[in-house]
């Protein structure tokens, strides 16, 4: 490790107030919040389990906790803490993602090489670079702390997305475990039977979308702008397992006519036959969850479906994916409720409310039929961090709402997450449309 930075090695300015020193008590207790959040997820592994990379797309937890701390201190402490000095000069090459601004990085796909440094050398940069941050926000100057407010914001919702990240990936680690072991060892409670299915009426007309007014977005989420939807119908909650049981008993993954191109490709090739993680046994469909291997609950909203197996089932219930328009429109006024991480269950559950349309939020990431491109105006902010969301504007698709393993408080009736049409390891379900 090179030279440890000195939190006493330079004064600081106090804050001059006591309404200034609640913003910033509120603000240090917020970033700790977030920060805790992401070690209490990674505090039940064993350093094996935070090591190992199951498929390029996911990552060892030890690198997720590395990395939204190597943001920080690239981000926000280097260019903004005098006196800072790096934790390991070599952590940049290690932990950088995918910001070709901010230096070379090691290749994605062999993150599971990384055994040095260790779990527990991974817990002290986490410490040293929390107590950093801790006296920049503290001890900055108003003008300062303004303008590093909301960098900060950016980084503690890039650490909240990775909290969900680690769960997915540790889901895909533990699901090619022959041990099969759970992240949270429990037995799934059944419920009787789904709510019905009823479809809701829009009306057509020219409607804005985008984020607009106070509160966190992203940049993806602007410019507010006006687009034109002829009248639709959205479904009243997420499609069930025990519809997918359907789909699956009528044919659904052996006829070509419901299937995009690229889709059929994978299912010949033998890619897709049931959503990722279900397994037959003795006849029965089971479903590998972080609550460990349980019976399917043909109640809950199915999970972890790629687009084009959601586009598949859409055609098959004779309708169609939402666009993410559509889907905008119906969510907004809704209060942003539902089965989030923090409600503990780690698993999406079945509808559970008269209100309608029911789970906007929550529980499943509902594929769109909406490409991911940019907003008409959209202009990527100067820097590496303009590279966060607009260079990823091409072959993927816009999902909404959030999941089981989203953050509370990390979604909005705006925002825009984006996967490959192939991907299936994210909490991805759908929800039904048609034209009126």
């Amino acid at each position: 490790m090179n030279k440890p930075w000195n939190p006493h090695a330079a004064a600081r300015p106090s804050p001059s107030d006591a309404s200034d020193t609640d913003v910033r008590d509120a603000a240090i207790a917020r970033f700790l919040k977030v920060r805790g959040q992401t070690e209490a997820l990674a505090r039940d592994l064993h350093p094996e389990d935070q090591t190992v990379q199951s498929m390029p797309d996911c990552s060892p937890t030890k690198w997720h906790l590395a990395h939204v701390s190597w943001f920080f201190e690239t981000f926000l402490l280097v260019p903004h803490l005098p006196g800072y000095e790096v934790a390991n000069a070599d952590f940049a090459f290690l932990f950088n993602s995918y910001y070709e601004a901010a230096g070379p990085r090691h290749a994605r796909f062999a993150r599971g090489l990384i055994t040095r440094p260790t779990v527990a050398e991974v817990a002290d940069y986490r410490r040293h670079v929390t107590d950093a941050m801790t006296d920049l926000l503290a001890g900055a100057d108003e003008e300062t702390f303004a303008r590093l407010a909301p960098l900060v914001e950016i980084g503690l919702n890039h650490e909240q997305q990775h909290q969900e990240l680690i769960l997915m990936d540790i889901l895909n680690l533990f699901a090619a475990n022959p041990l099969r072991p759970a992240y949270r060892p429990g037995r799934l409670a059944m419920t009787a039977e789904a709510r019905p299915l009823a479809f809701i009426d829009y009306p057509g007309g020219i409607f804005e979308i985008g984020h607009a007014g106070e509160g966190f977005s992203y940049d993806n989420e602007g410019p507010r702008h006006e687009v034109l939807l002829r009248p639709f119908r959205l479904a009243s909650r997420a499609v069930t397992n025990g519809e997918w049981l359907a789909f699956i008993a009528d044919g659904g993954y052996r006829r070509p006519d419901l299937w995009l191109a690229d889709g059929w490709a994978r299912v010949k090739a033998g890619e897709y036959e049931a959503p990722l993680y279900w397994e037959r046994h003795d006849g029965d469909w089971q479903a590998f969850t972080l609550n460990g291997l349980n019976p399917l609950d043909p109640a809950a909203p199915v999970v972890h479906v790629s687009y084009y197996e959601a586009d598949a089932f859409a055609r098959w219930a004779g309708k169609r994916l939402p666009t993410e328009a559509e889907w905008e429109v119906a969510a907004r006024g809704l209060p942003v409720a539902g089965n989030f991480l923090d409600s503990g269950a780690l698993r999406p559950l079945p509808a559970a409310t008269d209100d309608l349309p029911a789970q906007m939020f929550g529980d499943v990431w509902e594929w769109t039929q909406s490409p991911y491109v940019a907003y008409p105006g959209y202009r990527p902010a100067p820097g590496a961090l303009g590279e966060y969301n607009g260079k990823f504007m091409s072959s993927q698709m816009v999902l909404r709402g959030g999941c089981c393993a989203t953050p509370e408080g990390h979604a909005r009736a705006t925002y825009r997450n984006f996967f490959y049409p192939h991907q299936r390891w994210a909490f991805s379900g759908l929800r039904l449309a048609e034209d009126a």
